[in-house]
């Protein structure tokens, strides 16, 4: 039983999370010959304050970008 853990920061649709779980599952019944019952998809979302890259937040980072 395949189980992904996708991380995300927060905005994005519901529509655009449902395709992206399907799109995954598909890969995954034709790269590994399993049923889709048995692929787990875990969505974790983090707001802009609590995803960092090189030491700054994501929110500082698009703060820098606008100024």
């Amino acid at each position: 039983m395949p189980i992904i853990e996708m991380h995300l920061l927060e905005g994005r649709s519901v529509e655009k999370k449902r395709k992206a779980v399907a799109a995954m599952t598909a890969a995954l019944v034709e790269a590994l010959e399993v049923q889709p019952e048995q692929v787990r998809i875990l969505i974790t979302e983090h707001s802009v304050e609590h995803f960092s890259v090189g030491g700054q937040t994501v929110g500082q980072r698009n703060a820098a970008h606008v100024d």
